[in-house]
Formats: structure tokens, C-alpha cells, sequence
């Protein structure tokens, strides 16, 4: 037998009974089986901490660290879950917890503990899932999902102090602590003033001036409307005012509503124990005139007013007629129902090119409706950052931030039902001579009707109706000899 046809040595693995695989394939499949149960092992660890952080401590031995881990998440959440529950049968504790400067830096600092814990404890899972022991590319995957759970966690959450953060610095740079005023006879009375000043006027003058009187119950609101150039105007009794003034404010053309501001700010010294002046003196002129007690003021710069709709997105109106923008008319607003941005939308509230105060003053009215009804809760909390640094620089008022949480809560309210308007302007009014009995009994009759309202909700819609049709000046409906319908409304939305 030659050496190429001789049997070679014989192989025993592949004829032993039972032994029909390799030793070192068995072995390798072993391997490979025992590395998917280290890996599911891990990859549990760190979806255990996802869902229940401290869990993942608490079944491999570290008792101590998932103990406190998981009474600390319980904690939070119930209670989360008492401040919801409270706040369905009480919004004023909603309210009041978000406009606490003291309660929203523990709640910051909550978050930012959260965060840093959390992530600590997908760092320590993936310790406990023993990576060393796993495949390469097993410990790729799991390193990589830790690492993406850890950062999308953290940084939500420390996204959400920062929101918070911002809540609490829009607070205190808004609001002041200043002293609670009480509702008078059962309202509250808040001048809503238009700030008009520029590099080249001598301070501050009042575009534009509104009373907002709301129910301090149910939030139903009526819109004062009092015109700038309005002369000739009692002071209250025992008022700084009324000592320069005792005829009332009659020393000319040049001594209209809009001019006290600027009368303060020449006569300092008249009103050195006011922190403001300017707003003294135009709130002595409105409770003159209207015999109204004002509890609070706001006042809006209107440039800053361009970056606060900017931030909501734009503000839809019904255009009712061509609305020239600049001085000299460089474009118009064509008419429509069309959704304008910060720029067009000053000038719509604005614009007197062909048209007159009176009609001036029911276009802000009907900017004041749209901006209660586009402005809601869901563009608060999706755009919140965008609005309140917005309103930073668009915001000044005396309310003192221990009263926010009641006028949030009276804005809502105001949303649901419908929105009078009362304006002293011709023909009613005659304002360089104005009939002030008259004022005040125009005043008392639409508190009395708003009183006797049944109060049933109102159709939330966007603040303005587009079926009501008629005569139209300077993009108002009506005229200044008959009267422009937003001025006086018992249903502003339907004349808007």
C-alpha cells in the first residue's frame, strides 16, 4: 500500500458517540449565550433606572442607595400628584405656586438635583452591568444608549429648571413687592396705559389710555376708553393734583390727559414722594374724570409691544380697510382677516393716517380682544420663554407679585365671557369740554348692566367677528359723528 492510499490517523471527535459538533464550537456558542444574558442583564440595569431610578441598585444589593433612589422619585411624584389633584378644585394654588418666587427657586433647584442624581444613577447601573464582561460590541451598544438615556434625561430636566428660572427672573423684574389693593365695590379698576416716548420728546407721553374694571368673582370685564387730548378735567379732593389745580386741569390746549406725564416730569418736586411720577399724575387725571379708584397700573411700551406678538407668532385681525404703515405712508394693510406680525400689528393699533383718535382708539380696543383670546394657556406654556422675555422689556405696573396669581386666575375668566366697552368720546362726550356727571353715569350703567349679565360662557373665538358688516371710517366700524362700534359695545368680539 503506497503512502497516498494509506488511512490517516483516525478522527475520534467525529465518530464518538454524542459528539457530532467540534469542542471549540460548543464552547464558542456557550460563550455567545453567555454574553447575550450579560448583555440583556445590563441593558435591564439601565432600563430599570429609566422607569424606576434606584430599582437597578436595589436588585443587585445596593440596598441603601435604591432605597432612598426610590422613596425620593415617590416622593416627588405624589407629590406632583397632590399639587394636580388640589389644583382641579383650587386654580388659585396653580396660580399662587407659580407666581412664588420662593417656591419656583426650590423647584429649580429640585430639578437640578434630580438631574445630577439621575444621571449619577445610569452611570452606576451601567457600573453594575459589568461592561468589562461584555463583547465589544455589546459594550458599544450599552455605553451608547447609558450615555443618550443619561444626557436626554439631565437635559430635559435641567431645560425645565431653566424654564423655571426664567419664570422666576420674568416675576421679579416685572412684579414688585408692594402693597395688596383691595377690590372696590366689588371690582377691580387697572389703568392699561399706551407708552409713547422717543429719543426726540422731552418724557414720557400716554398714547393711550383704558380702564380695565373687572368682577373680582366671576371676571367680567368693561373697557373704559378715555381719549388722550381730553381737557378741562377735575382732580379727586385732596389729591397733589388738585392743590396745583383747583379749577382743574384748564390752563389750555396744551393741558390734555396725555400731558400729565409730562407735566410731572417738569414738576418733580410736586411728586417727590412717588417712586413714579409720571403715572401719579395721569392716574389722579383718570380717577378725576371717571371717579374710579384705580387699584394697579400697566403700562405698555408700544415698541416692546412689537416683540411680545413677535413671540406669540403673530396676532390675526379682521382688516376692515386699508391701514397705512409710516410716516410718510411707505405700504399699507390690505383688508382682510390676515395674521399680522409685530410691526404691522403697532401700526393697525396705531395709524391715524386718514382716519381720527376716536377710530384709533376702537382698533386698540379690538387689538386688546384678539390679544385675551389668541394669547392662551397652550401659547403661554409651548412659547413661554419667547413671552416673558418679551415682556421684560414690554411691561411696566405696580402690581405686587403676591396679587399675580389672582389676576391670572381673573384672566382666564375674562376669556370665557364677553368684553363691554364704554368710551368717552363724541358724540356722547364732548372732550375739550367734557360733561363729567355724564362720564360717571355712563360709567354706573354699564357696571349695572355688566352686574345683571347672567354670566353664561362665551364662545371662545379669536377676538374679533368676521359676518358684522356697515358704514366703516379709518378701519373702524362707524363714524366719529355717529360713533365707532368698538367704543361702545356691550360685545366687543362682535364688532371687532
Amino acid at each position: 500500500m503506497s503512502l497516498l492510499t494509506a488511512p490517516g490517523p483516525r478522527d475520534d471527535t467525529a465518530t464518538r458517540p454524542g459528539s457530532d459538533r467540534p469542542r471549540h464550537d460548543r464552547q464558542a456558542q456557550r460563550r455567545a449565550v453567555l454574553g447575550r444574558i450579560r448583555l440583556r442583564r445590563a441593558l435591564t440595569l439601565v432600563l430599570m433606572t429609566l422607569v424606576l431610578p434606584g430599582s437597578a441598585q436595589l436588585v443587585v444589593g445596593r440596598r441603601r442607595v435604591g432605597q432612598v433612589a426610590i422613596r425620593t422619585w415617590l416622593g416627588l411624584w405624589a407629590g406632583l400628584l397632590l399639587v394636580v389633584g388640589v389644583g382641579f378644585l383650587w386654580h388659585g394654588l396653580v396660580f399662587k405656586l407659580g407666581s412664588s418666587t420662593a417656591f419656583l427657586t426650590l423647584v429649580r433647584l429640585v430639578l437640578m438635583l434630580l438631574a445630577v442624581g439621575w444621571a449619577a444613577l445610569f452611570v452606576d447601573a451601567w457600573r453594575l452591568g459589568r461592561p468589562l464582561e461584555l463583547e465589544r460590541k455589546h459594550r458599544l451598544l450599552l455605553g451608547g444608549l447609558n450615555a443618550g438615556l443619561s444626557l436626554v434625561v439631565a437635559g430635559s430636566l435641567l431645560f425645565g429648571a431653566h424654564l423655571v428660572n426664567v419664570q422666576r427672573g420674568f416675576i421679579t423684574a416685572m412684579f414688585g413687592d408692594g402693597v395688596a389693593s383691595a377690590a372696590t365695590h366689588g371690582r377691580y379698576n387697572v389703568l392699561l396705559v399706551g407708552g409713547d416716548s422717543g429719543d426726540d420728546r422731552w418724557g414720557l407721553r400716554t398714547d393711550s389710555l383704558t380702564v380695565a374694571s373687572i368682577d373680582e368673582d366671576t371676571g367680567r370685564t368693561i373697557l373704559f376708553g378715555l381719549p388722550r387730548n381730553m381737557t378741562n378735567f377735575p382732580f379727586p379732593e385732596g389729591s397733589v393734583m388738585a392743590e396745583h389745580f383747583p379749577q382743574g386741569y384748564d390752563c389750555g390746549a396744551d393741558c390734555t390727559l396725555n400731558s400729565l406725564a409730562t407735566w410731572s416730569g417738569d414738576h418733580k418736586d410736586v411728586f417727590a414722594h412717588s417712586k413714579d411720577p409720571a403715572m401719579a399724575a395721569t392716574i389722579e387725571g383718570v380717577e378725576g374724570i371717571t371717579g374710579l379708584k384705580i387699584n394697579y397700573f400697566a403700562m405698555v411700551n408700544l415698541q416692546g409691544f412689537r416683540n411680545l406678538v413677535a413671540a406669540m407668532g403673530g396676532l390675526t385681525l379682521n382688516v376692515r380697510d386699508r391701514i397705512p404703515i409710516g410716516l410718510p405712508v411707505t405700504s399699507y394693510i390690505e383688508p382682510g382677516v390676515r395674521k399680522l406680525n409685530g410691526f404691522e400689528t403697532l401700526w393697525f393699533a396705531r395709524s391715524r393716517h386718514s382716519a381720527d383718535d376716536y377710530s384709533r382708539m376702537a382698533r386698540q380696543k379690538c387689538v386688546m380682544s384678539a390679544m385675551l383670546q389668541q394669547l392662551s394657556p397652550q401659547m403661554v406654556i409651548t412659547k413661554f420663554e419667547g413671552l416673558a422675555k418679551a415682556s421684560e422689556s414690554l411691561l411696566e405696573t405696580n402690581l405686587p407679585a403676591s396679587e399675580l396669581d389672582t389676576f391670572v386666575d381673573l384672566a382666564l375668566k375674562a376669556r370665557s365671557q364677553r368684553i363691554a366697552t364704554v368710551s368717552f368720546v363724541p358724540p356722547q362726550i364732548i372732550t375739550s369740554h367734557p360733561d363729567i356727571d355724564k362720564i360717571r353715569s355712563m360709567i354706573k350703567t354699564a357696571i349695572d348692566r355688566s352686574d345683571k349679565t347672567d354670566g353664561a360662557k362665551h364662545k371662545l373665538g379669536k377676538g374679533f367677528s368676521k359676518r358684522h358688516q356697515g358704514p366703516q371710517t379709518g378701519g373702524s366700524l362707524g363714524s366719529m359723528s355717529d360713533g365707532y362700534a368698538a367704543n361702545q359695545s356691550d360685545d366687543l368680539s362682535k364688532v371687532c
